[in-house]
């Protein structure tokens, strides 16, 4: 099932995986986002296939004009990344409306958290009631060699 979101200003949000433009993500994020820079293709395409994914498009033209991606078991945690907005729409809210859309999304499932991580965009995510972690100290990570 997908869900379609109306936003003010004539865009919607969508879950429907056959309106993602998998292109234009992948050259956002690939050419654009710090956290991504260099993302092979293939590597894109795989997080895509096994994520829950939110596009924003414009209703007049279809265009896709945001993304964010879930990777969660939908029963006790998830993690919301490679949230992007076309520069071009930037300061329109809607990357406060797709991170707003994402959690309402989630809230029926019960999950009991949702992290992400981010260098830059603090206030985006504050106003859909994210919080610096009050307890870091407890969260570890393991990485690979790139």
């Amino acid at each position: 099932m997908t869900d379609v979101t109306p936003l003010a200003e004539g865009y919607e949000i969508s879950t429907d995986p056959a309106r993602i433009d998998a292109g234009k993500v992948h050259r956002w994020l690939s050419t654009d986002a710090y956290w991504a820079l260099g993302r092979a293709r293939e590597k894109q395409d795989r997080a895509i296939a096994g994520s829950l994914n939110f596009g924003v498009y414009d209703t007049a033209s279809g265009e896709q004009v945001a993304y964010a991606r879930i990777v969660t078991d939908l029963a006790t945690f998830a993690w919301l990344c490679d949230v992007y907005v076309d520069p071009a729409v930037r300061g329109k809210g809607i990357g406060t409306a797709l991170v707003a859309a994402v959690r309402e999304h989630l809230r029926p499932h019960g999950l009991r958290r949702i992290l992400l991580a981010t260098h830059d965009a603090h206030g985006v995510y504050e106003k859909a009631g994210f919080a610096n972690l009050p307890e870091s100290d407890q969260y570890m990570a393991l990485f690979f060699e790139k």
